[in-house]
């Protein structure tokens, strides 16, 4: 799994999690949905970690917490 692929798991599972939509998930974020759907729908690469820490704020955890699943332990690079 790439980092990208790992980062737009992520952020689905967190959609999941806190029972919301992407939409939502923006609004909460304080990101413009066009930048979390080109995100998502792999139009653009990888993130800035500052986007990362919108979502996190929006989702109501922290970075920590974000990075905290196996599959980040092993990306392909």
């Amino acid at each position: 799994m790439t980092l990208n692929e790992a980062l737009r798991k992520r952020v689905n599972e967190l959609i999941v999690e806190k029972n919301i939509n992407l939409t939502t998930l923006c609004l909460n974020s304080g990101l413009t949905p066009s930048t979390m759907f080109d995100f998502i729908y792999g139009n653009t690469k990888c993130p800035k970690v500052v986007t990362i820490q919108k979502i996190c704020y929006g989702a109501e955890i922290t970075l920590k917490d974000f990075f905290d699943r196996e599959y980040f332990k092993n990306l392909e690079e």
